[in-house]
């Protein structure tokens, strides 16, 4: 057993039971919280807070939040929500894809001291650590700015022995190039988990990624790439093949973002993504999960794609 520390203070990797391990109570922008919160419609904690009671009340008891500084962390609201909803948030340290011209020059190193006090010593101003670490890459492959945020977030991972989520771009088989980066600066690739990788059905690469030692995330549901029912597929021809041991299924869902307004002035009801995806955080379990048991998964093995294989994830194993 294992101790990681959750927005509400250090957790037993023991405590995790079912955990959803790419997901987002909020996005947005940093700073869009507390300086332009109307954005994100009325009564925000709230709806935020309803979200994960219904989803504890249907099963999860744990969720990776992905949202970086860039996205708009919010640490004291996902720490509030937390103790509110009764579902244990793990957030995380690092930097999606929106690098500014500010920061350019900036080295690996500086960003990585940078992240590893988010860990040790907590978000700037509050006492919330971050449990995991973060670098992305998408369509444009791994740019300049992105492999410097990619180096630091691999320095981090060797300096902490933290695990790191990485967001890719399956279709483009940019996990290859991260990969490349995070053997070069030393990383356990045990500790690395590949994103987004059920936007692709090509199993070849996904196999050849878990062949190199990582977890793979097949965490967009219902997705828009790729149908739902493929994206399960997918996931069983993987199970089928004999890596269910590091597959971690979620949905990259949004519960709280910006709230835009019709041509006519009137607002919607919910965000985009909600439309999308009305089920939030229970998609898997209204969905997905009845797929998978109708493709004859046991109960076992889903125990263990949604309870030990994120306990192994965080033990390092």
């Amino acid at each position: 057993m294992t101790q990681l520390n959750s927005v509400t203070g250090p957790i037993d990797t023991s405590e995790l039971g079912f955990t959803l391990m790419h997901e987002h109570v909020m996005v947005a922008a940093s700073g869009l919280y507390d300086y332009y919160p109307d954005l994100l419609g009325d009564n925000r904690e709230e709806r935020a807070i309803d979200c994960l009671k219904k989803a504890k009340a249907g099963g999860i008891d744990t969720m990776v939040d992905a949202t970086t500084f860039d996205l708009g962390r919010n640490a004291p609201m996902l720490q509030r929500v937390s103790e509110a909803s009764g579902v244990k948030i793990i957030n995380t340290t690092g930097w999606w894809l929106d690098v500014p011209r500010f920061l350019n020059s900036v080295s690996a190193n500086q960003m990585a001291r940078e992240f590893i006090k988010d860990i040790e010593e907590g978000f700037r101003g509050t006492d919330v650590k971050a449990g995991i670490i973060k670098c992305a890459a998408d369509r444009d492959g791994v740019t300049p700015d992105l492999e410097v945020m990619a180096r630091a977030a691999a320095r981090t991972q060797v300096a902490t022995g933290l695990p790191m989520m990485v967001h890719s771009f399956p279709t483009g088989q940019v996990a290859r190039r991260q990969i490349k980066i995070f053997k070069e600066e030393g990383v356990d690739l045990t500790r690395v988990k590949i994103d987004h990788c059920n936007d692709t059905t090509d199993t070849e690469y996904l196999k050849w990624i878990l062949d190199q030692g990582c977890f793979l995330g097949l965490d967009r549901y219902p997705g828009a790439l790729v149908s739902p029912h493929m994206r399960t597929v997918t996931l069983k021809r993987l199970m089928d093949d004999g890596y269910g041991d590091r597959l971690c299924p979620a949905h990259d869902c949004i519960c709280l973002h910006i709230m835009k307004e019709r041509p006519d002035g009137t607002m919607p009801e919910v965000h985009q993504f909600q439309e999308q995806n009305p089920d939030q955080f229970l998609y898997m379990h209204n969905h997905v999960i009845p797929d998978l048991k109708g493709m004859g998964v046991t109960d076992a093995q889903i125990h263990g794609l949604f309870v030990d294989n994120p306990k192994r994830f965080f033990e390092g194993g």
